[in-house]
């Protein structure tokens, strides 16, 4: 065993072919274009098999991740895509979008002296070739149940409750607002990241085994919870996310050319703008873009503007690198494809032209202070540090909170101080008897993979008051 590890550490990490640069800084085209089968069995025989693989403690969802990895290297590619169907109803989504190093390659003990098992290129490899190559056979389903649930939002958490609930015999109904279904899977994350036909065929896949999605149905205005179960359901999730945009409340946030990243990026995403005038969605453009944030979303925002055509795009951000809660990879990507960061910086006011315009934003420069509630250093200002910044567009990406729609007519269905509803952590029970609720609408913003997470855990405590009541 020793010597496996030995070698597992001196064996290099099968990096993911990519677009170069310059070239996918001007189209939406997926960045990292995936593995072949040799690369991905090269890097599968990396992994050492370990009898207590800390990489599954590490994954939200229970993916056995050795279980998989073993199949690639035995070429048994149906038997790994089913063993990770076994955990996670959205295999080819988690292997492009999941924070990797923070969750199972954080944990990988190959990790501890080289780099991780690619354990997230791996489930986008078995994910791709299931498609490309597979035979299409769906997983075994319980017999029927008898039992209705209803699943409000199709995002990643409500996807998982009707992929768990379908196969353990259910009679499954996915509401979806918009005209699409896939949640921020389609309307927050761009295509170079991850291609609306992926998302489009794992939505299929769970229409495939009989679960039913309506689409431009708004649970809260169009029809109620209460009416829901009215009409037959006999019990309902709530995944609708946190969609409602945050500014910054500073002044000149009215001047035209100041957006909420949830607007750009869904006019983006979901609408299809950067295809505008093929398409019919107008998006703002700029030729100097500042972002502000440094999430994901404020990656996906920064990396959008400059392939529609931006001459120069800034982030601007008031802690360090070491506070930036984008993946790694992202900001990565971002760097190489010219997007400057401007860190410990806080914009305190933004200023127009006579016409109402956006045309620079006021800052000041930061030092970091002693850490806040979440254990981050608080960024303090530096006096006599103003300057300006030249822009045209701005797009803000400083968080998200509840939208209001839902659980405005849902008044006994209790919320917190933020508006997100109140769930039992482990079961994602509210309090309102049949309605599960998690993800970001319980959370606040998180991952999706967290979300998937909330998503099984409500579905197991669904399917136990479905059989065996409250």
């Amino acid at each position: 065993m020793a010597e496996t590890a030995e070698k597992a550490k001196k064996q290099e990490r099968v990096a993911m072919p990519e677009q170069e640069p310059k070239v996918r800084a001007r189209n939406f085209l997926e960045v990292p274009t995936g593995y072949t089968v040799k690369m991905a069995q090269d890097e599968a025989s990396r992994c050492l098999q370990c009898k207590k693989p800390a990489c599954v403690e590490g994954c939200p969802v229970g993916v056995d991740i050795p279980g998989f990895i073993e199949k690639i290297t035995e070429g048994d590619f149906t038997g790994a895509i089913r063993n990770l169907w076994s955990k996670n109803a959205l295999p080819a989504v988690c292997g492009r979008v999941c924070p990797q190093e923070s969750q199972c390659e954080g944990r990988c003990i190959v990790g501890r002296k080289g780099q991780p098992v690619a354990i997230g290129n791996l489930e986008r490899f078995c994910a791709d070739y299931e498609r490309e190559n597979g035979t299409g056979e769906l997983p075994p389903k319980a017999a029927s149940t008898g039992k209705k649930v209803a699943v409000v939002g199709s995002g990643p958490s409500g996807l998982t409750v009707a992929g768990d609930l379908i196969i353990k015999g259910h009679d499954v109904t996915v509401f979806e607002a918009f005209h699409k279904p896939g949640g921020v899977l389609v309307y927050g994350i761009p295509e170079f990241r991850l291609p609306k036909a992926i998302v489009a065929q794992e939505v299929n896949f769970l229409e495939r085994q009989g679960v039913n999605i309506q689409c431009n149905a708004v649970v809260g205005r169009t029809v109620s919870l209460d009416e829901l179960f009215e009409e037959g359901y006999d019990a309902i999730y709530i995944g609708v996310g946190a969609g409602l945009p945050r500014f910054m409340n500073i002044p000149g946030e009215n001047l035209v050319g100041i957006l909420s990243a949830n607007e750009y990026l869904t006019r983006a995403n979901l609408m299809k703008a950067y295809e505008y005038p093929k398409v019919d969605t107008p998006i703002p453009l700029g030729k100097n873009v500042v972002v502000l944030g440094a999430g994901n979303v404020a990656m996906d925002s920064a990396r959008t503007a400059m392939r529609l055509g931006a001459e120069s795009v800034k982030i601007v951000y008031r802690r360090s690198r070491d506070e930036m809660p984008a993946r790694q990879a992202e900001i990565h990507h971002a760097e190489e494809e010219g997007i400057e960061l401007f860190l410990l910086t806080n914009p305190t006011k933004y200023l127009g032209n006579e016409q109402g315009r956006l045309t620079g934003m006021e800052c000041l420069q930061m030092e970091l202070g002693e850490p806040d509630d979440s254990g981050r250093r608080r960024p303090v200002p530096v006096k006599g540090s103003e300057f300006t910044i030249d822009c045209d567009l701005c797009i803000v990406a400083v968080g998200s909170g509840a939208n209001p729609l839902l659980t405005s007519t849902t008044p006994d269905m209790t919320l917190n101080k933020w508006g997100n509803v109140v769930a039992d952590p482990k079961t994602g029970k509210t309090t309102k008897k049949g309605v599960w609720a998690g993800g970001d609408i319980v959370t606040g913003a998180a991952t999706v993979i967290l979300a998937m997470g909330a998503g099984r855990d409500a579905a197991n405590s669904m399917h136990d008051y479905l059989t065996l009541g409250w």
